[in-house]
């Protein structure tokens, strides 16, 4: 009974890291986009590139983690 309770949390747990993974990594590409696309703020056009390239590659692995949901092994 207590091994059935710890698994629906384990798997309650991965749903919402999952989702948290989804969204989170969705926003940073799309930010790490912006920043690639537009000249925002005042920055450089070397740092600004850098910085979205960054932004991309994190949110990507994010989506991938989000995807693997492999947490708790």
């Amino acid at each position: 009974m207590l091994e059935d309770f710890e698994e629906q949390q384990r798997k309650r747990t991965a749903r919402i890291r999952s989702f948290m993974d989804f969204i989170m990594g969705g926003l940073l590409v799309v930010a790490g986009t912006l920043l690639l696309i537009y000249k925002v703020g005042n920055l450089d056009d070397i740092n600004r590139k850098g910085l979205g390239v960054l932004f991309v590659l994190y949110g990507a692995w994010r989506i991938y983690r989000g995807y693997k949901k492999n947490y708790f092994k």
